[in-house]
């Protein structure tokens, strides 16, 4: 493709991962003009990390046999701690078999039971066997089957490109800038609908097991353009990410009946969720993990052993077989042989850029679909199987929704934009401050300490000082490098920015919100209040680009609001 200062298309998606791959298929298959504009060539997009699995109630095993659509809906609500919003579960989980069944016919290669199904295993928080699978490698081959499907369709493909800001006039977002990384060029990219698809902001943590993509851009951009985020506060934390690396170590290895196990041999599982055990709810097994490392019962380094040695190696190399082959190449060790060592790491949020069902923001023609985007249905804590399905069925209806909209050219703002941010890019390059790599370090830090799997009010107020210190020393942040092709200091440096954004939203909510709910867990408020805090946090800017913080209604309405517990 020759290079131009203007690209136009009907709907833009950025983001090349499974949720912008759904989106632009829909809106394909609707008619548009549909062009993806990634910041990596697609299928490095994170979606190819995710390990464990899909969740659909196809009642494919014996134990699941009459799984409905509304019994999912239960267990994702419970999950949530009440806080998904009821109508967007019931379109997840109503849809979640025909998705499903639909990558299955595209080319999916899911793994299969003894009858030929579709194999189911169980997960956290689900009382029956509801994950559909492939081995553990099922977001590598979902990414697959739908790259497929997007190039048989013949959807523009506009790789390595850097989106810098949104455009948006008359409140009216008419596309995009980006920075071409080969050529170093900044270009204007003007749709009709926009779509945000740039998933989560993992490495705003220490401890993350987040590809070193996932920098906040879409949650940033978004809130910069007028748009609201929401629950930003609540961060999912994996219990278990190998030890050293922190790269995931599935829940599907749990979900074939791996134990956990303390430094003292015990399945300490049976003394925080003695009927769910391992299969807990991710929340609950993260801060057990973490408990038992500050009791003293943890591993001297700080991590506890996730034993699969029972399983036999046959059903490990049948069905973790990816668990076993990181094993060995990250930490030396089979786990047919011995058990892996592993500890909690940031890995999901919940909260994103504020959108109804479909996929809709407050800036007309702005939509946001997957890990960046909040509708809610993960609400306080997200189920394991949920994730991908979001990205399928709310890319799908994202799509669909994204093709009603028209508007003209408006070429004049789009060069308007792109000149100022030309002049801001070339700043960023002149700058003489110090360095971005300690900022991006204490950023990190801060989180992982301050707003980590376990909270309190001094800590965090702390930790927001810091923040704010940092955003002041980003404003003179220096680029080493002014090379114009695949200047990765000048990303870095740009992603930093998105970070910055992206952290002080979470910390805003999390000092905000004075309770303990799933994922949200403070010391100094332990327990959970319905009556104060069942309602979502929201984050706008206001006009002196300051940012402020309301709350909104939780959407209720198929099952009332319980207590109980995993216990």
């Amino acid at each position: 493709m020759g290079e131009k200062d203007i690209y136009r298309h009907d709907v833009i998606v950025i983001g090349g991962g499974l949720s912008g791959l759904r989106a632009a298929i829909e809106a394909c298959d609707c008619g548009a003009d549909v062009a993806v504009v990634s910041k990596v060539y697609p299928l490095r997009s994170h979606s190819v990390a995710a390990q464990g699995g899909i969740n659909a109630a196809l009642g494919n095993s014996p134990e699941a046999k009459n799984d409905t659509w509304e019994k999912h809906a239960f267990d994702t609500i419970r999950g949530s701690v009440y806080l998904a919003d009821q109508d967007a579960v019931e379109v997840l989980c109503r849809q979640a078999p025909e998705t499903v069944l639909e990558l299955e016919h595209w080319g999916t290669v899911f793994s299969r039971d003894h009858e030929g199904k579709i194999a189911q295993r169980p997960f956290g928080g689900a009382d029956v066997p509801r994950t559909c699978y492939a081995a553990d490698r099922t977001g590598h081959n979902l990414m697959n089957t739908l790259f497929e499907q997007a190039s048989y369709r013949g959807i523009t493909f506009h790789n390595e490109y850097f989106v810098t800001s949104l455009v948006v006039d008359e409140e009216i977002c008419r596309g995009c800038i980006a920075l071409n990384l080969r050529s170093g060029k900044v270009h204007a990219f003007n749709s009709s609908s926009l779509i945000l698809a740039t998933g989560g902001y993992g490495m705003i943590y220490d401890h993350s097991t987040n590809s070193l993509i996932n920098t906040g851009d879409g949650m940033a951009l978004a809130i910069n353009a007028g748009a609201q985020l929401k629950d930003m506060e609540f961060v999912q934390f994996h219990p278990t990410t190998l030890y050293g690396s922190n790269i995931l170590i599935s829940e599907g290895a749990r979900g074939e009946g791996a134990y956990l196990v303390n430094s003292e041999g015990d399945r300490f599982m049976a003394r925080y969720a003695p009927q769910s055990m391992e299969l807990a709810p991710r929340d609950i097994v993260a801060r057990s993990i973490m408990k038992e490392i500050k009791a003293g019962r943890g591993f001297k380094d700080g991590y506890v052993h996730l034993d699969l040695r029972h399983l036999g190696a046959d059903i490990i190399k049948e069905r973790l077989p990816g668990i076993r082959q990181i094993a060995m190449d990250f930490a030396g060790l089979d786990p047919v042989e011995v058990p892996i060592p592993v500890q909690p790491g940031q890995h999901y949020s919940m909260g994103g850029i504020d959108v109804n069902i479909d996929g809709e923001t407050g800036v007309k023609g702005l939509y946001a679909v997957g890990e960046c985007a909040c509708i809610s249905v993960h609400g306080a804590n997200r189920l394991g199987g949920n994730s991908l399905l979001d990205t399928l069925v709310f890319g799908r209806r994202t799509g669909r929704k994204a093709c009603s909209e028209s508007n003209d050219g408006h070429v004049p703002i789009l060069k308007e934009v792109m000149t100022r941010e030309i002049q801001r890019l070339q700043d960023l390059i002149n700058n003489k401050g110090e360095g971005f790599a300690p900022l991006m370090s204490e950023i990190k830090k801060t989180m992982f300490d301050r707003f980590g799997i376990f909270r309190d009010e001094a800590d965090m107020n702390e930790g927001l000082r810091s923040l704010n210190d940092l955003g002041q020393r980003y404003k003179q942040v220096s680029v080493k490098g002014s090379g114009k092709a695949f200047n990765q200091s000048l990303i870095r440096v740009l992603e930093l920015g998105y970070m910055v954004d992206t952290a002080e939203a979470v910390a805003l909510s999390a000092i905000e919100r004075k309770e303990s709910r799933g994922s949200h867990f403070r010391t100094d408020f332990p327990d959970r209040s319905d009556d104060l805090y069942l309602k979502h946090t929201i984050i706008s800017t206001d006009d002196k680009l300051q940012r402020s913080i309301d709350f909104s209604p939780v959407k209720l309405g198929l099952f009332p609001v319980k207590g109980d517990n995993y216990q």
